[in-house]
C-alpha cells in the first residue's frame, strides 16, 4: 500500500485543502496519507487562528490517517528550513513513499531542474544573494533572482526568477531540494492550485475554493459561519466549537502585551541575541516603539516594515522574540541536524497501523506525549503552545499545558 506524505499548515483547513489531497491522492496512487503540520506559530511568523489540536481535527475529519507535528524549530522559519524539517520527519518515518505539494505553476520539471542545481548551495548562489542584498533587494527576491541566474544555461533567467516568486512555487522548490539533500527515495509530485491566489484577501462571491488569508478575514470580521461556503462542514463545526468556547480565534494583537513587554524589558544587545533579529534590526524596533499612536502590533510592524524587511521578515522575527528563540541554537548547523523525534498529534484506525508500521522502519523516536523523552525541541513545542493558549480569548491552564494534559487525538 503506497503512503503519501503532504506538508501542511491548515490554519484552517479549506476547500482547497480538500482539493489538494484527493488530487495527491489521486495522481501518486496512494492509498494512505501522513501529515506533517506545523503547530501554533505558522511559516510566515502568525500565530494560527486555532490551536494545533482543532486543525489535527480537522485534518482527520478530511481523511488524514496520521498526523505529525512540524517542530516551532522550523516551523517558523523561511522556505529552506521549514522544508528541511517537515521533509526530513516524512523520511524518518520510513513509510511515505511520495511527497505531493501545491503550486502555482503545477509543473515539477523545471523546480526539480532547479532544485537538482541548488542542492549543493554553490558559491555563486551565496555570492549572488549577496550582491543582491546590498542593493536593497529582500533576502525571497534576492534568493530568487539568484538563483534563475545561476540556472538560466539554456532557460530564460527572467522566467525562472518569476516561477520563483510565487510562494507555494518557493516551497516546492525547496521541498524538492531538501529531497536531494538528504538522498531520500520519496518521490516528489505537485498539484496546481485552483480558485483564489495564495496572498489574495477577498473571498470569491461566486466560488468555493478563497485563499486562506481571505477565509481568516473572514472568520475575524464575522466568525465561522462567515467562512462557511469556503470550508468542509466539518471544518465549520470544529471553528464553531472553538469559537464558543472562548479558544478562538488568535491573532497578533492578542500578543501584543507580551511582544511589548519582550521588546522593552530587554536592550537592544539583548535582542541582537535571539534569532531573526539582524542588521540593526533590534535598534530600529526600540526606535519605533516611540512612535506608535497606539500600543499595537498591526501598528509596530508598519513603523518598522521597509522595502527590504517584507512583512513576513517581520512577523517570524517577532515570534522569535515573542518565544524567546536564541539565534545561537538556531545557526544553520544546528537545523542541519533536523528533528530529533517524530511528534504524533492524532490518527484515525489507518493510522494506528502506520504507527505499528514505524516502529520497525521509524530513524527517529516515535513519541505520542511530552515525557516519552527529552529535546530542546519539545521544550520549545510546549512553551510556544502555552503562550499560544494564553492569547485565547478565554485562557485556561488546561488549554496552556494541553501538551502534557491531552493523549493525541484518535478517531
Amino acid at each position: 500500500m503506497k503512503t503519501l506524505g503532504i506538508i501542511v499548515e491548515y490554519n484552517p483547513l479549506h476547500n482547497g485543502h480538500v482539493h489538494h489531497w484527493k488530487e495527491s491522492l489521486r495522481i501518486t496512487g496512494a492509498q494512505h496519507t501522513v501529515a506533517v503540520m506545523s503547530g501554533p506559530f505558522l511559516q510566515r511568523g502568525e500565530p494560527a487562528i486555532t490551536d494545533k489540536w482543532s486543525r489535527t481535527e480537522m485534518a482527520l475529519a478530511m481523511g488524514v490517517d496520521l498526523v505529525l507535528e512540524l517542530p516551532v524549530a522550523y516551523a517558523v522559519q523561511p522556505a529552506e528550513w521549514f522544508a528541511r524539517g517537515a521533509v526530513t520527519l516524512l523520511c524518518a518515518t520510513g513509510i511515505v513513499d511520495a511527497l505531493c505539494f501545491g503550486s502555482e505553476s503545477g509543473d515539477i520539471a523545471p523546480l526539480h531542474a532547479l532544485a537538482r542545481v541548488l542542492a549543493t548551495e554553490p558559491a555563486e548562489l551565496k555570492a549572488g544573494i549577496a550582491q543582491r542584498l546590498s542593493k536593497g533587494a529582500s533576502y525571497p527576491a534576492a534568493y530568487a533572482g539568484a538563483a534563475a541566474e545561476l540556472a538560466a544555461e539554456g532557460a530564460d533567467g527572467a522566467a525562472l526568477a518569476a516561477l520563483m516568486q510565487q510562494p507555494n512555487n518557493t516551497l516546492g522548490l525547496h521541498y524538492l531540494i531538501a529531497l536531494e539533500r538528504l538522498g531520500s527515495t520519496i518521490k516528489p509530485f505537485t498539484v496546481a492550485r485552483t480558485g483564489s491566489g495564495y496572498h489574495e484577501t477577498v473571498a470569491p462571491a461566486d466560488g468555493v475554493i478563497a485563499s486562506a488569508t481571505a477565509i481568516r478575514r473572514l472568520l475575524l470580521d464575522g466568525g465561522p459561519e462567515a467562512a462557511s461556503p469556503y470550508v468542509p462542514a466539518t471544518t465549520l463545526e470544529i471553528l464553531q466549537r472553538e469559537w464558543q468556547a472562548g479558544r478562538a480565534p488568535l491573532h497578533w494583537e492578542a500578543f501584543c502585551q507580551p511582544l511589548l513587554n519582550a521588546l522593552i524589558t530587554r536592550s537592544p544587545q539583548q535582542l541582537a541575541e535571539l534569532h531573526e533579529v539582524t542588521e540593526g534590526l533590534e535598534h530600529r524596533l526600540q526606535q519605533s516603539l516611540y512612535t506608535l499612536p497606539q500600543p499595537s502590533v498591526e501598528a509596530l510592524f508598519a513603523a518598522v516594515k521597509t522595502k527590504r524587511y517584507t512583512r513576513t521578515k517581520l512577523q517570524r522575527m517577532c515570534t522569535h522574540i515573542l518565544l524567546n528563540h536564541a539565534k545561537v541554537d538556531m545557526i544553520p548547523s544546528e537545523l542541519a541536524k533536523g528533528p530529533g523525534y517524530i511528534r504524533v498529534l492524532g490518527f484515525n484506525r489507518t493510522g494506528r497501523e502506520l504507527l505499528a508500521r514505524m516502529k520497525d522502519t521509524a530513524v527517529l523516536p516515535v513519541w505520542v506525549k511530552p515525557s516519552a523523552g527529552s529535546h530542546s525541541h519539545l521544550d520549545w513545542d510546549t512553551a510556544a503552545a502555552a503562550i499560544h493558549a494564553a492569547g485565547m480569548p478565554r485562557p485556561a491552564i488546561r488549554a496552556m499545558y494541553a501538551d502534557y494534559l491531552r493523549p493525541p487525538l484518535m478517531v
